[in-house]
């Protein structure tokens, strides 16, 4: 086992303890991919982080439902418009270059924390609102969005939905962060359906990848669990502070 591929696995392994409190995983494991074969094509890279995280995410909505109450009958109409829009962008993600996204991630991310901080009450009790036929709309189209996203680029899409599950449906932190990891299992299916088919993946490293990802998705909604909303808000926070680090440093900064 050569020392990249141990820092991949230890790299997929941090990205589901993230990944399954609060998104942030490609934070850490994408870009150690890219680290340890430069040479790949992105998008056979997006796709190999794609196999590995469906199986981190899909074992943190196992356990999340083992805790809490996830509410499958209004997340199952959107697992469609997400898997569609995931499908879509990494169709988009084969013929245009994922860097065109880069100078708004941080923009979108910055505005996502100064509104958490600005009411500091957000998120903090579940007080599920009612779905009327306006709000399950803007909710698919947005969330729709981001599935979207998710499929071309991808960093900070499990923060982007855990934002509009507490904005929209009036979740906590905790239930947001469960019924964003189904989102997620659609998603990175949707790419996967696209990447998988079109592409020569790097299968044994993303077989790996998946093993040491569902090991810290175990880790990441034990934490989550045990600790409650005021904790996930909490990493919540930190983790994209560190995303809006990151995506803006790639995008105004690096060489």
């Amino acid at each position: 086992m050569t020392a990249d591929l141990v820092i991949v696995l230890l790299a997929a392994f941090g990205a589901g303890l993230v990944d399954a409190m609060v998104g942030g995983g490609g934070l850490i494991q994408l870009p150690a991919l890219l680290t340890a074969w430069p040479q790949t094509p992105p998008a056979v890279l997006l796709g190999t982080n794609k196999f590995a995280s469906i199986f981190g995410t899909a074992s943190a909505v196992l356990r999340f439902a083992r805790g809490v109450r996830i509410p499958w009958r209004m997340l199952l109409p959107l697992v469609p418009v997400v898997f569609l829009g995931a499908l879509g962008g990494a169709r988009v993600a084969t013929l245009v270059p994922p860097e065109v996204f880069r100078p708004l991630v941080p923009v979108m991310l910055a505005a996502v924390l100064a509104y958490i901080l600005w009411r500091k009450d957000l998120g903090t009790s579940h007080a599920p609102v009612a779905v009327t036929r306006s709000r399950a709309m803007l909710a698919a189209a947005l969330l729709g969005a981001v599935g979207f996203y998710d499929g071309f680029f991808g960093p900070g899409t499990g923060s982007f939905f855990m934002f509009l599950l507490i904005r929209l449906y009036g979740f906590d932190f905790l239930h947001s962060a469960a019924s964003a990891r189904v989102l997620n299992v659609a998603t990175n299916a949707g790419a996967l359906a696209w990447f998988g088919t079109q592409l020569e993946l790097l299968w044994l490293v993303a077989a790996l990848m998946a093993v040491a990802n569902v090991s810290g998705a175990v880790v990441g909604t034990g934490l989550a669990l045990k600790h409650g909303s005021g904790f996930v808000r909490r990493i919540f926070i930190g983790v994209v502070l560190l995303l809006i680090a990151r995506t803006a440093w790639q995008a105004y900064f690096a060489p």
